[in-house]
């Protein structure tokens, strides 16, 4: 984690490990549809978000972005692909190992939709690039 005194947020992912840690980091995120680009060219995936900011006790978001390296497949399950204005929960990433040091990095969206990014090995950015705002909507949960 990187602090340049303005609180933004700036992740580095190179293992399962990393990626626990970046999952937490973008737990009830909210991303549109069109805002989840995959470049089979330059094998990246990035997806622009909304992260609410836990770390800062709630109340805030802030636009951030993922991105995924080494990207040689992506799928989608159970999401739409349009209209490019729908609204994704991002719930969690996972990581699910395959040839060494590769596999699939999942996300996974509230209503069981779920994307798979089969990468040759992790290399994730998460980046805040914008300053956060107020928001009176604040994530709930089931117990």
């Amino acid at each position: 984690m990187e602090a340049d005194g303005s609180g933004a947020l700036r992740l580095l992912a190179l293992d399962a490990d990393d990626l626990r840690v970046v999952s937490a980091a973008l737990q009830d995120a909210v991303v549109k549809v069109g805002d989840i680009v995959f470049e089979a060219k330059t094998r990246r995936l990035t997806v622009a978000l909304n992260r609410y900011r836990w770390e800062a006790g709630g109340g805030e978001r802030v636009r951030s972005a993922l991105q995924l390296g080494y990207v040689l497949d992506v799928q989608t399950r159970r999401i739409r692909r349009s209209p490019k204005d729908a609204v994704l929960e991002l719930l969690a990433l996972s990581f699910e190992p395959g040839e060494a040091p590769g596999g699939v990095v999942a996300l996974n969206f509230a209503g069981g939709g779920d994307l798979r990014a089969t990468v040759e090995c992790v290399d994730a950015v998460l980046a805040d690039v914008s300053a956060p705002w107020r928001t009176r909507r604040s994530p709930e949960h089931e117990a």
